[in-house]
Formats: structure tokens, sequence, C-alpha cells
């Protein structure tokens, strides 16, 4: 492999199995090297198949590596450019997560001719790029996921009010929700650089608090056109003032990706049920749809960036559960999911209370 780098800029595919050390330890080295067979078989067939017969791939079983470099000229006649290189990558890591359920490092770069560098750095330095594209595609996905509803929300209203005949009240709390909407999308929007909603640090929730019951309100505003288009009813028991450890947008962020996949995942014409009550130290909230529900394998990997379950509808981005989370967590909450009573998915959130609240409801 190092000898073909020598004679000009090369395009470098790296993949690594990430779990490969840790299946040695724990299971022997034995079972780690069927797994690296097994993947090695896969990654070849796959390389037969996108590369073409110039292109060369290199292996090192006992690091569970695999590199391909592409030697061979792209169609066009020139270097195989970044959007092919990502391509072949991508269809080489299917295949191989199909086959064989184990977390990949997968990354590109290009070899330039004469760098003194040997093929270890340059492997490096391609995870160490698919890393960082990994990075901004879900910063990316994070910032459409969550702009989405809110721009949803102000079309929906402002086409009922121009398209439907509705009296001056209703038209005008159509324009309040759209007006509110409208400011919470520039917070959203001034917050997203620097990740305002997914902070990583305690601090920014230890002053934080807002009332569950009046987000509730807020959430289930934006949301009233997709569940009218969706022919859902909203069963909603009465919530006693609760005061929780968030601020109010991202209270009402968790709340709106919670029903969103409620309306994805519930049945057309179906129901969704909201219960909020006071328990020692939290506000429990239950958000359950009569959808196909989360098979009990999925619901701790359901929360994962990216990762979506075998139920999930086509049009998912993959974030929303995680984004919803993050969010608890960092605010010292919990979230889980189980059977809901209505035959779908029930939604369990656990949200610390603030002083206030506790003293009200005790």
């Amino acid at each position: 492999m190092q000898a073909a780098l020598g004679g000009g800029p090369v395009p470098i595919l790296a993949l690594r199995i990430r779990a490969f050390e840790q299946i040695a330890w724990r299971q022997g080295r034995s079972t780690a090297r069927r797994h690296a067979a097994r993947a090695a078989r896969v990654v070849t067939a796959t390389a037969r198949r996108v590369c073409r017969a110039g292109d060369l791939l290199g292996h090192n079983p006992e690091a569970a590596l695999f590199v391909l470099a592409l030697l061979d000229p792209s169609r066009e006649g020139g270097l195989a450019g970044a959007h092919e290189c990502r391509t072949v990558l991508e269809r080489v890591e299917a295949a191989v997560c199909a086959q064989v359920p184990l977390p990949l490092e997968t990354g590109w770069t290009v070899a330039r001719a004469g760098a003194m560098r040997g093929i270890a750095a340059i492997i490096d330095e391609a995870l160490e790029r698919g890393l960082r594209e990994r990075e901004r595609y879900e910063f990316f996905a994070v910032v459409g996921h969550e702009l989405r509803t809110p721009l949803t929300s102000i079309r929906g209203y402002l086409e009922t009010i121009l398209e439907h005949r509705t009296d001056p009240s209703t038209a005008q709390r159509f324009l309040e929700i759209a007006r509110r909407e409208a400011l919470r999308l520039g917070r959203l929007v001034e917050g997203m650089l620097d990740f305002s909603l997914l902070d990583l640090s305690a601090d920014a929730f230890a002053l934080a608090s807002c009332d569950l019951g009046e987000q509730l309100d807020v959430a289930c505003d934006a949301l009233a056109g997709a569940f009218g288009a969706a022919g859902v009813r909203v069963e909603r028991i009465p919530v006693e003032p609760l005061r929780v450890g968030l601020a109010p947008d991202a209270c009402v962020q968790i709340l709106l990706n919670l029903l969103d996949n409620a309306i994805k995942y519930g049945r057309p014409g179906g129901q969704v049920r909201i219960v909020a009550e006071h328990v020692p130290r939290y506000a429990r909230l239950w958000i359950e749809d009569d959808g196909p529900g989360v098979p009990e394998l999925e619901r701790d990997t359901i929360f994962a960036a990216r990762r979506r379950g075998s139920t999930a509808c086509r049009s998912g981005s993959g974030v929303g559960l995680a984004i919803v989370r993050t969010i608890i967590e960092r605010a010292g909450g919990e979230v889980a999911v189980d059977r809901s009573s209505l035959g779908g998915a029930r939604f369990i959130v656990d949200l610390p209370l603030r002083a206030e609240s506790v003293a009200l409801t005790s």
C-alpha cells in the first residue's frame, strides 16, 4: 500500500471496527478474529462491486482496519472527488453494518505525492476527517430538525387565515400563535451556533425554570395543525402546577419532539394521551400513542443520534429523540420508553422540580 502512494495524489478511504479491541478483551481474540474475518469478506465483496479494477484494498486483521486506495481515474478522467469517496465509503459501511453489527470509524483523505508521511499517519488523518464530517452532519441535522417545527407551525396558521374564512377572534389567536413561534424561531437561530439547547454544562440549567402546563399549552398550539391533519385526538389529563428546572424554550423543544413523534407513529385518526403528575422531587410526564410501539430490544438505542427504530417512518432524521435525551439529562432528569396502554409507545420523562413547585404540591 505504501508503494502505491508514491506516484501522485491518491484518495485514501479508511474503515476501522472500533469495538475490535473490546471484543478481544471481553470475549477473547478468537471471537474478535471471527468478526474481523466476516467484515473482511464483506468489505472485499463490496469493494469489488463499487470500486474499479485498478483500485487497491489493504487489510490489517490485527487492528480490524481496512484501507482503499482509489488509484483508477474517475469516470470524468481525473482524481476521484469528495462525492465519490463518500459514496464508496457509505456503500461499504452499509454492507458491513448489515452483516457485522459493530460500530465503525470511517473517513477519507488525499495522500499527496512526495508527502513525508507513512500510511499510519494518512489513515489517522482520514479517520479524523471522517469524525469532523460526522460532527458537521450532526450539527446541521440538529439545525434542520429544530427549525422545521416552528416554520411548519407558522406556515400552517398563516395559510389557514389566508385560505379559509376565520372569524376575527380566531384569526387573532392564530396570528398570536404564529408570532410566538416566530419569536421562538429567532431565539433558536441565535442560540444554534453554540448549541444553546444542547449545552453540555450543568450551569446552563442552574437557574432555569418554567411551568410544565404552560409549555404543554404552547407545544399543543404549535402542533394543532399537525394533529388536525392526521385526525389525531389529543387527550390531556389536567395538569397541576408543576415548575420544572428547564428554560421554557428547552421544555417546549422536548414536548414538540415527543408529540411530533406520537403524531408520526400513531394511527391516523388515532389517539395521543398526555399525563403529567408529581412524584417525589420530579414532575413525571407521559406522552403515549396507539401506533406500533418500540420493540423491547430497541428501547435503549433509539435515543442515540441518527439511530432509528425498525418501525421508524422514512421522513425522520434520527436526531429528535437524541435531542430530547440530551436536554433532559443535562437538566438532571431521565427519559425512557415503554409499552403504552393504548397499544403503542409511552415516553416517560422525569424532570426535576423547582423548590417552589415542591412546596405547592407537598
